[in-house]
């Protein structure tokens, strides 16, 4: 429990200023105990609002009961003794338009389960359990980041239909993402919001987790447990736009207030939303305030920001628009936020990780301010576009494609990248990964597990939506439970194994993962037999001598005795073949691994292998090959 800050002038004027303090701590509905007497304290901002009321099952809904006081710098207040922990509450406002409607708290902490939209009086008395987790928590970019990204209402669901509870999902969830070896989960869905269509990105409880799974201190419970299996929890975060809904943010005080006045900033179009006005110290802090309860109070280990693009740019997805005071297209007020975002987060919740979903080529991203924007990580949009595109073609017409993945090589230590397949890879009719593949069934999940042990084998911090480990054969639906009948099916078991085993290496070999963001961490043995549509490349670890061969066959062809460079003669052993039959292969085995003396692709060794169709192999030498072997 945080104690509330007092109403008085210093407090306010910071949030006015967007000095360091947390809105939270000062507005929405705190319990509180004034002159002996216990209640709860209620502060809202709506600068241009006439008058404004709280009105809850304390009073009946009747707005004459308890009449806010007007503060300073537009700030509202007061007072109820009669009010309590687990009462519904509205504002009601009359704004400046002369309309008079109830209004949600924006810092509300829990919230009715819609179709309701009252705010609930909450005080968490949570007793958390992760001193130890919360210790250790640091940000080294030589960790490995495998990350399952989870929609919790519809990863499973009761036989009823209806959502399970945070904690159940803790308890089932957390088993599977152990089992699986991730080493965190990303959460889409779970900050409140009205349409579940929206799969939680048109958010109007920027403070609160939603209500169909449980209380606030479920939600902890579930990132309690999670940190106690070893499991980093990450959220999908919205500041880049808001729902239009009357009840929430859209026209607080009659007018706009979060949002930009000028439609050409101020509406998106393609979502039918509002933008918020970063160039308002009280919305700044609203966003930032909403960041901070997240790392902080939940404990959650990071944020993805969803929808950076749209912020940054002031001609996004629109025709009409307003240049900046340069002349420019870039919204210099957002790009202000995003810096003052970074610089706080990394100052108040230290450890935490802010992952930037950026589909342009903006640059300095993941730069440090004031050079940059400050993101730990970016989502690499472009790979996974490259790669997609590739993986789709007919394997006849791969090596006109050979490049677009030896491309993301030219640029992937430019930025800190994560190597994202998310939920919008699966939607709209773009179909699940496996049948993004072509050819028959066998060559469907032959090819998609060949795109996985490329992803996993290609520098970069991993991410792959729910149902994918899987090979879910249909697209994902918001509405249903993951199909797991499948799961237990051989063909996709298979696939399920493969990731298990992808998630191992990555995570247990150094040279897996410690040069993710260095250049030393891939040298390329042939990057241009287009031909064949063979690849070859070493991963490697930039502390140490250690380093494993990757080899990838990506056409339907049987490829016997193929040469391939190596840096190091002797022995050689598996450490990985797509084609293995626990994965779903056919096995195919190849006897003697040795390699000779006879050079090849600037390589002083060679190997002659067996290349199964459609599949990657991964080799280690038997040998450590010594410091000076490395190049």
């Amino acid at each position: 429990m945080t104690e509330p800050l007092p109403l008085d002038h210093g407090h306010l004027q910071k949030l006015v200023t967007a000095d360091l303090v947390r809105p939270d701590h000062l507005l929405g509905a705190h319990p509180v105990t004034e002159n002996g007497v216990e209640g709860v304290r209620f502060a809202v901002w709506a600068p241009a609002a006439q008058h404004v009321s709280v009105v809850g099952d304390f009073n009946g809904y009747n707005g004459y009961d308890n009449p806010m006081q007007r503060l300073e710098f537009g700030y509202w207040g007061v007072f109820v003794p009669s009010a309590r922990k687990g009462q519904r509450y509205k504002f009601r406002v009359t704004g400046a338009d002369g309309r008079t409607l109830d209004k949600s708290d924006p810092y509300g902490r829990f919230f009715e389960v819609r179709p309701a939209t009252a705010s609930i009086v909450w005080d968490s008395d949570y007793v958390w359990h992760d001193d130890t987790w919360m210790a250790d928590r640091t940000q080294r970019f030589d960790r490995p980041v495998s990350v399952y990204e989870v929609h919790l209402p519809s990863w499973k669901k009761r036989d009823d239909g209806w959502f399970l509870n945070y904690r159940d999902l803790a308890h089932q969830l957390g088993e599977y993402v152990v089992y699986m070896g991730y080493t965190h989960v990303e959460l889409l869905g779970v900050m409140e919001h009205p349409f579940d269509g929206s799969w939680g990105y048109q958010v109007t409880g920027y403070y609160a987790p939603s209500s169909r799974m449980g209380s606030p201190e479920d939600f902890k419970y579930f990132v309690d447990h999670l940190h106690g299996l070893g499991i980093g929890v990450l959220l999908d975060w919205v500041p880049g736009h808001f729902p239009t809904d009357e009840f929430a943010l859209a026209k607080f005080d009659g007018g706009p207030l979060f949002e930009y006045a000028d439609p050409r900033k101020g509406f998106h179009l393609d979502w039918n939303t509002y933008i918020f006005d970063y160039g308002r110290n009280e919305v700044v802090m609203f966003l930032i305030g909403s960041a901070l309860t997240w790392l902080q109070d939940y404990h959650i280990d990071g944020l993805r920001v969803d929808a950076v693009a749209s912020m940054l740019y002031l001609d996004f997805s629109r025709t009409e628009w307003v240049p900046n005071i340069h002349g420019g297209r870039e919204n210099l007020e957002a790009i202000a936020f995003l810096k003052r975002l970074n610089e706080v987060v990394h100052h108040m919740a230290p450890g935490c990780m802010i992952v930037a979903e950026e589909s342009t080529a903006f640059p300095g991203v993941t730069t440090p301010t004031p050079f940059g924007l400050g993101f730990d990580y970016k989502w690499a949009m472009g790979w996974m576009n490259d790669t997609l595109r590739y993986f789709e073609e007919d394997p006849l017409w791969r090596k006109y494609h050979h490049h677009a993945l030896t491309f993301y090589n030219a640029y992937r230590t430019t930025e800190n990248y994560v190597l994202a397949i998310s939920h919008d890879e699966v939607v709209h009719l773009k179909k699940s990964m496996v049948m993004k593949m072509p050819g028959d069934w066998y060559a469907q999940r032959a090819g998609y597990r060949a795109f996985l042990a490329m992803m996993w084998a290609t520098p970069g911090k991993k991410l792959l939506f729910m149902g994918q480990e899987f090979a879910q054969s249909t697209e994902w639906a918001y509405e249903d439970g993951l199909p797991w009948y499948m799961a237990d099916q051989p063909d996709h078991r298979g696939v399920m194994n493969l990731v298990r085993r992808l998630n191992a290496l990555y995570c247990q070999r150094p040279d897996w993962h410690t040069g993710d963001l260095k250049d030393e961490g891939l040298l390329w043995i042939d990057a241009d037999a287009t031909d064949e549509s063979v690849y070859a490349f070493l991963r490697r670890d930039p502390g140490s001598a250690a380093w494993s061969l990757v080899v990838a066959n990506l056409t339907p062809v049987f490829r016997e005795q193929y040469p391939v460079g190596t840096p190091q003669g002797g022995d050689y052993r598996v450490l990985l073949s797509t084609d293995d039959g626990e994965y779903g292969g056919f096995g195919t085995q190849q006897s003697s691994l040795t390699a000779s003396d006879e050079g090849w692709n600037s390589q002083t060794h060679s190997l002659r292998l067996n290349l199964p169709p459609n599949s990657v192999l991964v080799l280690e030498p038997v040998q450590p090959p010594a410091v000076s072997d490395r190049r």
